[in-house]
């Protein structure tokens, strides 16, 4: 199927050399890295993640030495490092990109490699030493593509495209000493061959996507409740979009919102939102000008709105950078050419100096493709892992020039914290804490959380 899909693609950018669309300019873009194979090349599913010392982490599908894909680490200005090159034995060909875990390791899967050459789950340190976890073996799953999350219980949770009792592929979990859990096969019915990775809500529940079958064959939302219980929160019939490729996310609201890659009123792929009820909303059907084709997963923004990539169209065509507000305003930010970077696969990711960085497939001066960083002036803030905790729990603060750091609170309860460096402050969930935004004093002013860091009892 992807092969037919790229080939759709190459005919979009040849045929429709006519449109136009409208791109604000009052942002800033910023090449910050090429790929040039020996560093890696062609950076597919994922979305980078920022690490404990402010750099940026991602993977890359090809390249490196003996070209089966690397890790990589970046810095906010550009310093690109390989941290690993990818190899049969361990795992290969990562599609999708890296989870840290709160003890400061990251955690990825490959598509291929390991005993069974059906890919793996593996740990990596960020030193860039890999650990392989578990090699899938075909039965319990086989290729995932997918970025794992860590769940509330700090297991690793993902998807894979294949595999399973009908080979149409699997969700599972994975703990950090590499035991598995296979949570539901697929069967063509409920979904099949997925792309997206899940997300778990506050109450426990798996939140997916499969990227085909249900009862049109155009793909599903689906449901895993904490006792293992398998709903079908909705089915996509092609007017509503076609083919959800990307991961779901919750946003503040508490509704999930994704992208299909295919389907709507012209067919080009949507944006969409759904309860966790399952009643879907169409936001948006692209048209081509504004994007075509949208793989990747959202970013809600500390604006509240969201923000993500298509994979062509725009007036150049070959793909575009969007924001969409939440009642389904769209416009285009970015339009890409081969020199700045072509056909983003992957999302955004706001880092917590208030940037959106992301990667391009292609593009670049050797044409294995770029990561990029788009200033819009949105604010600077910080990010708490985990995002949820108890009174008495460590926990991570991420931030930027944290130096000099005179306070911090929870929901304005003062707690206990040490600054370890400019970007990473550890601190104590205070016994009066109740749930709400995190705060940080610094010098330069003060800085609140992305999301609100919920209180358990």
């Amino acid at each position: 199927m992807r092969s037919l899909i790229w080939l759709m693609r190459v005919c979009f950018v040849v045929l429709l050399c006519a449109t136009t669309a409208f791109s604000l300019r009052a942002q800033t873009y910023n090449t910050l890295a090429n790929f040039n194979a020996a560093n890696g090349g062609y950076p597919l599913y994922m979305s980078m993640v920022q690490g404990l010392n402010g750099n940026l982490y991602g993977t890359t599908f090809s390249g490196g030495l003996p070209n089966w894909g690397t890790a990589f680490e970046i810095t906010p200005q550009g310093t690109l490092t390989t941290l690993h090159n990818f190899r049969q034995a361990e795992g290969n060909e990562p599609y999708g990109g890296l989870v840290q875990a709160t003890t400061g390791d990251f955690f990825g899967t490959t598509d291929e490699g390991g005993a069974n050459n059906l890919g793996t789950g593996f740990r990596m340190s960020p030193a860039g030493a890999i650990s392989t976890l578990y090699s899938f073996s075909g039965t319990d799953g086989a290729k995932p593509y997918a970025t794992m999350i860590e769940g509330r219980d700090g297991a690793f949770y993902g998807t894979t495209n294949q595999g399973g009792a009908q080979n149409v592929g699997t969700v599972f979990n994975i703990t950090a000493d590499g035991a598995f859990t296979s949570l539901h096969s697929f069967a063509t019915a409920d979904g099949a061959s997925l792309w997206a990775g899940v997300v778990q809500d506050a109450q426990g529940n798996i939140y997916g996507t499969a990227s085909q079958g249900g009862a049109n064959n155009y793909g599903t939302v689906f449901k895993i409740a904490p006792d293992g219980t398998f709903t079908i929160l909705h089915s996509f019939a092609k007017s509503d979009g076609a083919y959800p490729d990307g991961t779901l996310i919750q946003a503040s609201d508490g509704n999930f919102y994704g992208t299909t890659e295919q389907g709507g009123s012209e067919t080009y792929g949507t944006v969409f939102k759904i309860t966790p009820a399952g009643k879907l909303t169409t936001l948006h059907d692209f048209r081509g000008a504004d994007g075509a084709f949208p793989y990747a997963a959202l970013v809600q923004a500390t604006d509240s709105n969201f923000y993500g990539t298509t994979s062509v169209g725009g007036v150049r065509h070959y793909g575009t950078i969007f924001k969409i507000t939440p009642a389904g305003v769209l416009t285009t930010l970015e339009d890409f050419y081969t020199g700045l970077g072509a056909f983003p696969l992957g999302g955004l990711m706001q880092a917590t100096d208030g940037n959106l960085y992301g990667t391009t497939k292609e593009g670049g001066p050797l044409n294995d493709g770029t990561v990029f960083r788009l200033s819009l002036g949105l604010q600077p803030f910080v990010e708490a892992l985990p995002a949820a905790g108890t009174a008495g729990q460590a926990v991570k603060i991420l931030g930027t020039d944290l130096t000099g750091t005179t306070e911090v609170t929870f929901n304005g309860t003062p707690a206990a914290f040490t600054v370890v460096t400019a970007s990473l402050i550890t601190a104590t969930v205070p016994v009066a804490a109740t749930t709400g935004t995190v705060q940080v004093t610094t010098p330069g002013g003060t800085l609140w959380s992305n999301v609100v860091f919920k209180v358990r009892p």
